[in-house]
């Protein structure tokens, strides 16, 4: 079954797209200017994967994204200048300075805060899963792990609970071919990652990471189903995670041939040829989205830096009683 889009719908995931990469260039930009506090992950390569999710998702569902997620965040509606503050430990952050990258969240706009631990989103958005299905509401959960993540215990645990109690969660299997320096081929015999939907009895499909339109199908399908308490979804989205896994990593252990190869299939660089060859976006309405950005990242560069660091008496009173 396929989604029909309008012509605004490609252009919004375009927009989210060209947002994504521009938000993980300037956090380089500020990183390398030693502005960042801790280190910078980034989601090149694979912002195909949150926005395209994220954007398949309706009002009321409920997300828990991880570090290379920021695509989905702001999907959500998050604001550029929040990650950038999060990154520089700021006082008008969405955690005032109290910590750092993306280990932020908001109930209001339905997404849960990362958690460190790999994996242990799985469990806590089955237990969305299951609040939804107690309460006969229609409401999904969605949540990312890495190829290294789907190792670890609470990914099975997550899964299996749903599987047995057929809960609307969706997980996406974000197979970017590295666990840090690790590839696939040395943490799994089985380097399909969807075929473990199959031990678990549920939906399993797996995707090209980098074309945005069919990640959206998948994940639409997802949804649709798990709405009808069908059966949860095991997404593999198949990427490339395009730099190290941070910033101060510099992925010499990552072969250049296989760099070069995902370089000709850029996921933004692909979408903005099928726009073309499908005549869904002109040159002006490129430019015009390309304007709109530039203001918005440089007026939010400008607030995140403007704002101070928080005071170091501060540093408790939200955290404790």
């Amino acid at each position: 079954m396929a989604f029909k889009l309008t012509r605004s719908q490609y252009h919004d995931l375009y927009y989210y797209l060209r947002l994504n990469r521009r938000v993980d260039e300037q956090l380089t930009n500020l990183y390398r200017q030693g502005k960042v506090v801790g280190g910078v992950y980034s989601s090149l390569g694979q912002e195909a994967i949150s926005v395209g999710t994220a954007y398949a998702l309706g009002p009321d569902d409920f997300l828990g994204g991880m570090i290379r997620n920021v695509g989905a965040m702001l999907v959500r509606g998050f604001p550029p200048r929040d990650v950038f503050m999060q990154y520089m430990a700021r006082r008008d952050g969405p955690t005032g300075g109290r910590d750092a990258n993306t280990h932020f969240g908001d109930i209001r706009r339905g997404v849960l805060s990362p958690i460190s631990m790999l994996g242990e989103l799985v469990p806590l958005l089955a237990g969305v899963g299951l609040a939804a299905k107690i309460r006969k509401e229609k409401r999904v959960g969605l949540t990312y792990v890495g190829d290294g993540a789907t190792s670890t215990t609470p990914f099975h645990e997550g899964l299996n609970f749903a599987a047995v109690l057929k809960l609307p969660l969706i997980v996406i299997a974000e197979n970017n071919g590295w666990a840090y320096s690790t590839p696939v081929e040395r943490q799994m015999a089985n380097t399909n990652i969807v075929d473990r939907a199959q031990a678990y009895g549920i939906a399993g499909v797996a995707v090209n990471g980098n074309n945005v339109l069919e990640v959206y199908e998948a994940t639409r399908q997802a949804r649709d189903r798990a709405y009808k308490g069908q059966s949860p979804t095991l997404i593999e989205a198949r990427t490339m995670r395009m730099k190290g896994h941070a910033e101060h990593d510099d992925a010499r252990y990552v072969p250049k041939e296989m760099i070069e190869h995902w370089r000709a299939r850029d996921p933004i660089l692909t979408y903005e040829k099928l726009l073309t060859t499908r005549k869904l976006m002109t040159a002006e309405e490129k430019a015009a989205i390309e304007a709109r950005l530039d203001k918005l990242i440089r007026a939010d560069v400008e607030f995140a830096e403007s704002s101070p660091m928080p005071a170091p008496e501060e540093a408790a009173r939200p955290v404790w009683a």
